[in-house]
Formats: structure tokens, C-alpha cells, sequence
């Protein structure tokens, strides 16, 4: 099945994933792969790889917006890649943008602790769980988020007092009993 409609978007509150640190540098994962979303989309390892060739190969970058809004971009994406676990973004937050700034106060407070990704399906298909399983999309954006749609993760932030870990091992082990379920 291909679906070339309109934008679509999934959102992802990553314990394996947003970290921040000096209230500046976010980093983490944006998507996991094999791992239902609450609309039952699983998204397949190797579903960006094309996209983030083709990005490449013409110097375009994936946007990083505020709340999916084309009209607040609030900051660079300096990193985006697939891995074993899911599409990993590393960027920076401008502070020099007013959102780039509040953006950084509600991650800093917590108020904020989602990813989500913003992209057009190119290839998909049911499986026998009604799941669409997702395994080409093009990617155009990952924003930062109020209510991401993975409800398993969760986010580990930095601060001056250090690392703070929300419930690591129990996001892990859902994620493992999920997959195993499968």
C-alpha cells in the first residue's frame, strides 16, 4: 500500500531519547522502530533511510519546529540518523529565537517532553493486528512536543544536580513485554 496524502504526524516521548543539556543541546530518539504507537502505527528500521539520503544529497536539513508549526522553527536538527533502536536527532535549541528560549524553560522545567515527527507515508501495509506498518516515510520535521503519541518513554533531562532518569528501567522493560507480545 502507498499512501501519498497529507502530512502526517507521530508523536514520541522518548526515555531512550530527548535529553537536554545546558538548556540548549536536546538530543534523542524521535522514533522507535517496532514499537506501536497509541494509533497503531509501527514504524519499520530502515523507513527514513531513503529520505535522509535524498536530504543529503540536495543539503537539506529536517526542520525542527515548535509544536509541528511551520511558522516556529526553533532551532537545527545538527543530527539526524537511524540506528539499531530508532531515528536519533541531536540539535540545538536557538536561544536567540523568543520560542527557541521558551522552549528551553518548559523542557528545563519538564512542562515539555515529547518528540514527534512530522512526515509524508511513502510505503505501508496492515498487517494481521490492523497495525500499518510504516517502512518507507520521507521525513520532512521533528518537533518538540506537548503530547506525543509513543505514551511508553519518557524524558531524561540535565541539569546542574545532573542526570534525571524517569522510570529508565520499567519504559525498557514495556517496550521488551511489547515487543515479546508480538
Amino acid at each position: 500500500m502507498t499512501d501519498f496524502g497529507a502530512p502526517e504526524r507521530k508523536y514520541l516521548r522518548p526515555e531512550q531519547g530527548l535529553t537536554v543539556t545546558e538548556g540548549r543541546i536536546v538530543e534523542g530518539y524521535a522514533s522507535l522502530f517496532g514499537v506501536p504507537d497509541q494509533g497503531g502505527d509501527v514504524v519499520q528500521a530502515g523507513a527514513y533511510r531513503a529520505s535522509l539520503a535524498r536530504l543529503l544529497a540536495k543539503g537539506g536539513k529536517v526542520k525542527m519546529l515548535w509544536q509541528h508549526d511551520p511558522a516556529q522553527p526553533i532551532g537545527i536538527w545538527e543530527e539526524v540518523r537511524e540506528d539499531a533502536l530508532g531515528l536519533w536527532v541531536k540539535g540545538r535549541l536557538l536561544t536567540e529565537v523568543a520560542q527557541g528560549r521558551e522552549a528551553a524553560a518548559l523542557l528545563a522545567a519538564g512542562a515539555i517532553d515529547g518528540l514527534s515527527i512530522g512526515y509524508r507515508t511513502v510505503k505501508s501495509e496492515r498487517n494481521g493486528k490492523g497495525q500499518r506498518l510504516l517502512s518507507e516515510l520521507e521525513l520532512w520535521e521533528v518537533s518538540l512536543v506537548t503530547f506525543p503519541m509513543l505514551s511508553e518513554a519518557r524524558v531524561q533531562a540535565k541539569s546542574e544536580e545532573g542526570w534525571h532518569w524517569r522510570d529508565l528501567a520499567a519504559i525498557f522493560e514495556d517496550a521488551r513485554r511489547q515487543l515479546a507480545e508480538r
